[in-house]
């Protein structure tokens, strides 16, 4: 079983002469206290390119010390990562390359880089004597392990390197602001932070590693190696910022390459089971889906139809276990609202037993998928895709001209189905044709934000507009599924002779609340869909 810590730290240059300040008196530091020495020896895997550590990412066997084991880390922030920990084993244990899976595809993993690392340690200490940091001085000493990439066959003499540093690392759950200050007092010392973001960094540089395993890569199809073309901050939403004389394709492969980024940076939270992680990933899936379908003048839709015909299919997989988070969380919140004399019988417990039972199911179900084939195939046909960019003869054009065209058709598709959802007679066909609808304000919406580093403003005003249609039918969409689903409970209920009123009261209110969203649309409609919004798309 893996475990997991966060790790907040700092680094600083040092050498063996370096003296520490005393820390005693900084910030909410009482006492330093001496906690002795430690050597560790780890040695460090990745692939034979360095795809892992192009990204930040980390891992490595070490042996000494408090922690021995395998320690996984992957970035969160400046400075933040979280490290996946497993007991010692000969191999990379499974529980951690899993998490690595999307990142290294059929690629095999080596051991690249040995550190041996003489450390001495002190605990800073608050008033009571709990530790709040522990600040390390370590002196290093890296070799290879591995041939580069491209190299000879024949494994060459190992290259060494040697440095000392300084490590201070927030204990717990404190404050980051005491790093703040103890590197305040670090400087004023003349203590100068380090240039590497971590130990590896520094070897693979140092030892020549990086240098010649970047020059056994082939580059990609925007300058960086092919094996890092996936690196990035994975947030999704708007692409970059435009730069001068970009052409159409060059605005919309950045945004689909952010969606492949989030998609593929998203995979280990998603396996980890980190709060919101499957709901953004599957919304980079349904972004880059849109993508293909809107930009159609940019990118070869016979290309890109069989991809979105698997984004489809993720996206649908993820939604299992979404769809029932959000319906989970939307009846409970329905059911703390009912007062206490009108829950009859034992509801709560009915609705937890129903949300867990398919939350067991979805989330086995999920990690079989991402552990799957098709799913792999996918990734690898996305690399591809990133990697020769099908790109059609509008693709060079001014990116204005041909990202404005593209998000105003998607909007007529919008308002000839918002329209016939209006017209719509009450039931059913009208909850089919406000879903209809739905979609395509999200496509609609999505579009603009690709959009938005060539079409600036208009294009974020235009999207935040749509995005309110989207919210309104949305809100009526989610309550035509919490009626379906209260039906189910209440029948269940009934079966086993508990009666379901409370369960038809909560319906009457899911309807109750679907029809103010009908009532709301037109106005909403009638605010996003006016003629000056449309022309301040165009150039």
């Amino acid at each position: 079983m893996a475990d997991t810590v966060r790790e907040i730290e700092r680094k600083y240059e040092a050498d063996r002469t370096t003296q520490l300040p005393d820390l005693a008196g900084v910030d909410a530091i009482a006492a330093v206290a001496e906690a002795g020495t430690e050597d560790l020896d780890a040695v460090y895997y990745d692939t034979p390119g360095l795809c892992l550590a192009a990204e930040g990412i980390t891992l490595r066997r070490r042996t000494g010390g408090k922690d021995a084991g395998w320690h996984l880390k992957l970035p969160v922030a400046p400075g933040v990562r979280d490290e996946v920990r497993a007991p010692l084993s000969d191999t990379p244990p499974p529980e951690l390359t899993a998490l690595l899976r999307s990142r290294l595809l059929d690629r095999e993993l080596v051991p690249v880089v040995r550190l041996h690392t003489h450390r001495t340690v002190q605990v800073l200490q608050d008033a009571q004597g709990a530790p709040l940091a522990e600040i390390a001085v370590d002196a290093v000493r890296a070799r290879r392990a591995a041939a580069p990439a491209g190299g000879n066959k024949a494994k060459p003499a190992p290259a060494k390197a040697r440095w000392h540093e300084i490590e201070v690392e927030l204990a717990g759950d404190g404050d980051p602001g005491l790093l703040d200050a103890v590197g305040r007092k670090l400087t004023a010392a003349g203590v100068r932070p380090a240039s590497a973001a971590s130990k590896l960094a520094r070897a693979l540089d140092e030892t020549g590693l990086r240098s010649e395993a970047s020059a056994g890569r082939e580059a990609g199809p925007d300058g960086r190696p092919a094996e890092g073309a996936t690196k990035g901050s994975g947030k999704g939403g708007a692409a970059g910022a435009a730069k001068r004389g970009d052409t159409a394709g060059d605005v919309v492969l950045r945004y689909a390459r952010d969606q492949v980024r989030a998609i593929i940076e998203l995979d280990p939270a998603v396996r980890r089971d980190l709060p919101d992680s499957v709901h953004r990933m599957r919304v980079a899936t349904r972004r880059l889906r849109s993508a293909f379908r809107s930009y159609t003048k940019v990118l070869d839709r016979g290309v890109t139809l069989p991809i979105s015909a698997e984004l489809k299919w993720l996206a649908a997989e993820l939604g299992v276990e979404r769809d029932r988070e959000v319906l989970t969380e939307r009846l409970r919140s329905g059911l703390a609202g009912v007062p206490r004399e009108l829950r009859l019988g034992p509801v709560d417990a009915r609705l937890r037993i129903w949300s867990e039972r398919r939350r067991a199911g979805a989330r086995d179900r999920l990690l079989d998928v991402l552990d799957g084939p098709r799913y792999l195939s996918l990734l690898r046909t996305l690399n591809a895709f990133l990697e020769e960019p099908p790109l059609r003869k509008a693709a060079g054009r001014p990116a204005p001209e041909v990202v404005a065209a593209a998000v105003l058709k998607d909007y007529r598709r919008l308002a000839r189905r918002t329209d016939a959802a209006l017209a719509a007679p009450a039931g059913q066909q009208r909850d089919e044709a406000l879903h209809g609808a739905r979609k395509a304000a999200k496509r609609t919406r999505y579009a603009a934000e690709a959009a938005r580093p060539a079409l600036g403003r208009p294009a974020k005003k235009f999207a935040k507009r749509t995005k309110r249609v989207q919210q309104v039918l949305g809100d009526h969409q989610d309550s035509v599924v919490a009626r379906a689903t209260l039906r189910e409970l209440a029948t269940q209920a009934q079966q086993a002779g508990e009666g379901g009123f409370t369960f038809g009261l909560l319906h009457g209110r899911e309807e109750a609340l679907a029809a103010d969203r009908e009532r709301a649309l037109p106005d909403v409609w009638r605010r996003a869909s006016r003629r000056k919004h449309r022309a301040a798309l165009r150039p």
